[in-house]
């Protein structure tokens, strides 16, 4: 007797986790409870087996099952995502990146954070080729306005923001090259907000310049500035959408989906 192949019986647990995948996969494109047949149909599997499947993962909080035979993703998945996220180093994540990024240029690449008026720098590789001191060494501290990653923040906050830090800070400069002035620093910040990159050009040490883009979590909020540090004379503007792409592989690898 020839075999049905749309006969609902499964044996091999491997087909059943891929099945298993399949229905989680359909589940998830639909925002509202999906019937059965619908689910079945957009999964490739007979009714009776995604029925069978549908329902042992109900069971286990995977899938919840609703009014009318209708399913939708269950709370369970939640739960393991977040132990997941929970689990998730910035800097464990960015360092893979960062020596890529290295790799490409043989400059110093910097991983910073905000911390109220302040870059503070958590993660670095070191160039190698340069007596040039670099002060964006880990635990160092810079503020806002002089620094790439720190105009990266500042773009996000808006204008209010901005004067309200401006006021509070009185923008001192670092350098002689610092912007130290509210309306060239609003006029800076459109601009990295219009090219999604920020420059520093000496603004924290003479003799230092630096290129920055944001990394973002998986809600969209800016979490890190990536930046790369290099001695004036080797500086290279070309290098920005690579810091740019080097951030959004970092961004995606947190979990960001730009809408």
């Amino acid at each position: 007797m020839t075999p049905n192949p749309q006969a609902p019986e499964t044996k091999n647990p491997i087909q059943v986790v891929e099945r298993m995948m399949k229905l989680l996969d359909v589940l998830a494109h639909h925002p509202d409870p999906a019937p059965l047949k619908q689910v079945a149909q957009e999964s490739g599997l007979h009714p009776s087996t995604a029925h069978r499947i549908l329902n042992a993962m109900s069971q286990s909080g995977f899938v919840e099952r609703g009014d009318g035979g209708t399913y939708r993703l269950g709370i369970r998945l939640l739960e393991l995502g977040s132990i997941v996220k929970s689990r998730i180093s910035l800097r464990e994540t960015a360092m893979p990146f960062m020596l890529r990024l290295h790799a490409e240029t043989g400059e110093s690449v910097n991983l910073g954070i905000r911390d109220r008026d302040e870059i503070v720098y958590v993660d670095r590789t070191s160039s190698g080729r340069s007596a040039v001191r670099v002060v964006h060494i880990v635990g160092a501290r810079a503020p806002l306005h002089t620094t790439a990653s720190g105009k990266l923040f500042l773009a996000e906050d808006g204008t209010d923001k901005v004067r309200e830090y401006a006021r509070r800070t009185g923008l001192p400069g670092s350098t002689s090259a610092s912007i130290t002035d509210p309306v060239m620093l609003e006029k800076e910040l459109e601009k990295v907000r219009r090219h999604q990159v920020a420059f520093d050009l000496d603004e924290v040490e003479t003799g230092v310049r630096c290129i920055a883009a944001g990394v973002y979590d998986d809600t969209g909020e800016l979490v890190a500035g990536l930046s790369l540090s290099t001695p004036s004379e080797r500086f290279n503007p070309d290098w920005a959408p690579l810091v740019r792409s080097t951030a959004s592989d970092i961004s995606r690898t947190l979990g960001y989906i730009k809408r």
